[in-house]
C-alpha cells in the first residue's frame, strides 16, 4: 500500500487572543530607575488581570498542538503533517471533544468580557488603558478552531500548456521536495524512539559508589510505552526494522514496575542493558 494510500494531511490553526500590551510609559519609567537605556527592558501587562480565561484557553490550545504533533508526522515546513489512516478515526473523535471544550472556555470569556475589563481596572492601576481593550466582536474574531483534512498528494497530473524540457524541470523539482519530505516524515518515528531509549538509558544509569538516591517519576516508563502503541500506527511505510525495534523496546518493559525501578538496582540495571542493546544493534 502506498503513502498516499495510508495517510491523510491534516492541517490545524488555533488562534487565541494574546491579552497582553507592551506599555511603554512604565517601561520608560522602569528604565530610567535603574538609569538603563531605553531599549533595556519591556514591561508587558496583563490586559485580563484578575481573570485567568484567557490564559486558560491559550494553556488549552498549546495541549490540542501537542497532541496534534504527537499524532501525526511532518510534511510542510508549516501548516499541513501527516496522519495515519490507523489513526484518522480516534484523531477526530479526540479533536471534536477538544473543540467542545476550547469553544465553551471561548464562550465563557465573551460572556465575562466586560467584567474582565472591570477587574483589570481595578488590578492594573495607572496602567490601565481603556483603548487598550478590542471591542467584543473583535476578541471573537481573535478565536478560532480550524482543521482541514486533504489527500496526500503523490507525483500528479502534469498535463501543463509548456514546453516539454520545462515540465520535466518541474517534476524533477517536484519529485524532489516531495522524497525529501518522506524522508523527514519517515525518519521522525525513529528520532522518537531513539531519543527515548537515549532518555531511558541516562535515567537509568547508576554511578558507581554514589549512593544518593534519584527522583523517579512515572512518565519515565509511560513514555516509552506509550510511543510504542503509537508507533504501530505511525510506521506509515510499514518499516519492519522500526517494528522491530519497537517491538524490543515493548518486550524490555514487560513487567517492569515503577517501584521497582525506584527501590533495586538489579532491576535498573537490566532494564538498562536491554536498552542499551537496542540503541546498539540498529543504525540510527
Amino acid at each position: 500500500m502506498g503513502i498516499a494510500a495510508s495517510s491523510v494531511l491534516v492541517e490545524l490553526n488555533i488562534s487565541s487572543w494574546g491579552a497582553s500590551k507592551i506599555d511603554k510609559s512604565v517601561a520608560d519609567t522602569v528604565n530610567a530607575t535603574h538609569n538603563a537605556t531605553r531599549d533595556a527592558s519591556k514591561v508587558y501587562k496583563n490586559l485580563t488581570a484578575g481573570s485567568t480565561l484567557a490564559s486558560d484557553i491559550a494553556k488549552y490550545a498549546a495541549k490540542i498542538r501537542l497532541y496534534h504533533n504527537e499524532t501525526t508526522l511532518p510534511w510542510s515546513s508549516k501548516g499541513a503533517r501527516i496522519l495515519p489512516v490507523k489513526l484518522v478515526m480516534e484523531y477526530k473523535q479526540q479533536m471534536n471533544m477538544f473543540r467542545t471544550t476550547y469553544d465553551t472556555m471561548c464562550n465563557q470569556l465573551y460572556s465575562q468580557y466586560l467584567t474582565i475589563i472591570s477587574a483589570a481596572q481595578q488590578n492594573l492601576g495607572a496602567m490601565y488603558n481603556a483603548d487598550d481593550y478590542p471591542t467584543l466582536d473583535e476578541v471573537k474574531n481573535k478565536y478560532a478552531f480550524r482543521l482541514v483534512f486533504s489527500p496526500l498528494p503523490e507525483a500528479g497530473d502534469w498535463r501543463l500548456d509548456i514546453s516539454n524540457d520545462d515540465l520535466k524541470e518541474l517534476q524533477a523539482s517536484y519529485e524532489a521536495d516531495f522524497n525529501d519530505r518522506l524522508a523527514k516524515a519517515v525518519r521522525e518515528p525513529w528520532d522518537r524512539l531513539y531519543d527515548e531509549l537515549q532518555n531511558l538509558s541516562t535515567k537509568l544509569h547508576d554511578e558507581e559508589g554514589v549512593d544518593a538516591k534519584k527522583r523517579y517519576h512515572d512518565s519515565l516508563l509511560e513514555n516509552p510505552q506509550n510511543l510504542c502503541n503509537l508507533l504501530t500506527k505511525l510506521n506509515i511505510t510499514g518499516d519492519p526494522k522500526l517494528e522491530e525495534a519497537r517491538r524490543e523496546l515493548e518486550r524490555a518493559l514487560i513487567g517492569v514496575d515503577m517501584e521497582d525501578i525506584k527501590e533495586y538496582q538489579h532491576i535498573r540495571s537490566d532494564v538498562k542493558s536491554k536498552v542499551d542493546a537496542i540503541i546498539e544493534k540498529f543504525d540510527w
